[in-house]
């Protein structure tokens, strides 16, 4: 699907759609629960769905409570001998180590670009674990049979922290107690997620900084009532709209949220936004913007958002962390160079400093680009389409469909007149 986001301005409020990654972590927790759960305030996206099918292959019963809630029945007791994850990569690192606590045969089988992303720090783990693990050359799918035991064990933090968060949440059903020693942890935030989700289900998880956490075994994940807070990645993405094009207050987030993207706030206030934060709420406001430099090494999601911010601004600003995108969805660093430069907007990338910087411009002309099916991509261009000349030609649009499924919908509503 293409959509045309024309030119504009906007103004009014909106609610984002429920953390995802909050979401993936409390469907885990769900499954591993004695008895029933319910998650209030979840949104249904692509993601969000590839956990939901993972769960029920592993036992769990969802039912769809009312709207945006679901009732969760949990109980390990695997149906199928395979997990399709789909394109979530937090899906396949955290539900293998989960799948590795069953003691028969389980496939997790990926889509996409997921089928190239590097998998290889769970193997050695794994084994070391007493799991037995068919790795595919180090990308999915993965096959692994249990039971998951426990240890003294090192994994390498250093590509992503999603496999952490699966160890973090599985282990506490092994029968033994586990040392996890974790070399140069990134997107620390997202481990504080996970400790944060597990405790609110009765589990116990101890950390020594990011580099050591203690495990307990033989623990009981306790069924409970969950309201999923606002998405910061999702809501990143309107606030750089209403700092370029008018003004814009998302609801249902705090700036004292876990989550990584909440680092927002601080660029925008960095390049002279006007930010106010409400209990619930943030509003942002155009003002006099100026380049800036940000370091999103933990929160590597709010790339595509900062170039957004960046390109609307004159003069050079520089962003550090673009070690952590070519992982992604797709190799984002370089597509963001590819795609803003259609627009006139320079971008160099520095491998030795690992730091993208962004030359922003005055007006952009009318263009047709590309999201290279990467959901963060085309919001990107979305809302830099709105200080355009004539507007943006965005190919395949529908991949906001993974995390924000009303994404152009929602940014339609808040457009106003110039």
């Amino acid at each position: 699907m293409d959509t045309t986001v024309p030119r504009g301005c906007i103004e009014g409020k909106i609610n984002p759609p429920s953390s995802k990654s909050y979401a993936q972590r409390a469907l885990a927790c769900s499954l591993l629960a004695e008895g029933t759960s319910h998650l209030l305030n979840i949104e249904l996206c692509s993601d969000a769905l590839s956990a939901i099918e993972c769960i029920k292959a592993l036992g769990a019963k969802v039912e769809k409570d009312k709207e945006n809630s679901l009732r969760i029945v949990g109980g390990l007791s695997p149906i199928s001998d395979t997990l399709y994850v789909g394109e979530s990569g937090l899906s396949a690192r955290l539900f293998t180590p989960i799948a590795s606590l069953w003691n028969a045969p389980i496939t997790i089988q990926g889509e996409g670009t997921l089928r190239f992303r590097p998998m290889t720090m769970m193997i050695e783990p794994l084994r070391a674990l007493g799991v037995e693990l068919r790795d595919n050359g180090g990308l999915l799918p993965f096959t692994v049979r249990g039971p998951l035991g426990g240890g003294d064990i090192t994994v390498d933090g250093s590509v992503s922290s999603q496999f952490i968060t699966g160890l973090l949440l599985a282990l506490p059903l092994s029968k033994e107690d586990t040392t996890i020693h974790v070399n140069g942890a990134v997107s620390t935030p997202y481990i504080d997620m996970t400790i944060k989700m597990a405790n609110s289900f009765g589990v116990r998880i101890e950390r020594n900084g990011y580099e050591e956490f203690f495990v307990e075994g033989d623990q009981k994940y306790i069924a409970t009532q969950v309201n999923l807070e606002g998405d910061w990645s999702a809501a990143a993405t309107m606030l750089v709209a209403g700092a370029i094009a008018g003004s814009v207050k998302v609801e249902n987030i705090s700036m004292l949220s876990s989550q990584a993207d909440v680092a927002i706030c601080d660029a925008l206030i960095r390049c002279g936004a006007e930010l106010i934060s409400e209990n619930d709420s943030v509003t942002v406001s155009k003002k006099d913007l100026r380049p800036f430099e940000f370091d999103a090494t933990n929160c590597p999601d709010l790339f595509p958002a900062l170039v957004a911010l960046a390109a609307a601004i004159q003069g050079e600003s520089r962003i550090k962390g673009i070690g952590r995108l070519s992982h992604k969805e797709s190799d984002r660093a370089e597509v963001l160079r590819t795609e803003y430069a259609k627009l006139g907007v320079r971008i160099e990338l520095s491998e030795e400093e690992d730091t993208m910087s962004v030359w922003g411009c005055d007006e952009i002309e009318f263009a047709e680009v590309d999201s290279w099916h990467d959901h963060r991509i085309a919001m990107s261009l979305a809302v830099t389409a709105l200080r355009s000349k004539n507007g943006l030609l965005i190919h395949d649009s529908e991949c906001v469909s993974k995390s924000y499924p009303r994404f152009f919908e929602d940014l339609a509503s808040l457009r106003v007149d110039e």
